[in-house]
C-alpha cells in the first residue's frame, strides 16, 4: 500500500525506517498521519524515543521513507519522503514530519 495516509491516525507496533542507505526498526505503540499545514501535506510519524543512537540516526537524515507494520502485517508503505521537522511530545515520543 503506497500514497498519502489519511488524516485518521494508523497505528501499527513496528516501523522500518530507512535513511539514506541504513534501516532502523522501531518498535512498540507507533502512529502514523497526514496532516496539512500552509497548505501542503505532510506525514507524521510518531515513534517511541528509547534509543538515542537511532534518534541520531534520524536527525541527521535529509530524506526517510517507512513501512508502518501491525502484528507483522505491512499496513502502510510510504514514499520517499523530505525530512522538515523531528520533535518531542509530552510523552517523550519522537514526531518525524516529511513530505514528498
Amino acid at each position: 500500500m503506497t500514497g498519502f495516509p489519511g488524516t485518521q491516525p494508523m497505528h501499527g507496533d513496528e516501523v522500518r525506517l530507512t535513511i539514506d542507505t541504513a534501516t532502523v526498526t522501531f518498535t512498540g505503540e507507533v502512529s502514523s498521519q497526514g496532516v496539512l499545514r500552509d497548505g501542503r501535506g505532510f506525514v507524521e510519524l510518531t515513534l517511541p524515543d528509547v534509543d538515542p543512537q537511532q534518534r541520531r540516526d534520524v536527525e541527521w537524515a535529509k530524506q526517510f521513507w517507512y513501512e508502518l507494520y501491525r502484528g507483522g502485517a505491512l499496513l502502510y508503505s510510504s514514499p520517499p519522503l523530505t525530512l522538515s521537522e523531528i520533535r518531542r511530545t509530552g510523552d517523550g515520543s519522537l514526531v518525524i514530519a516529511g513530505s514528498p
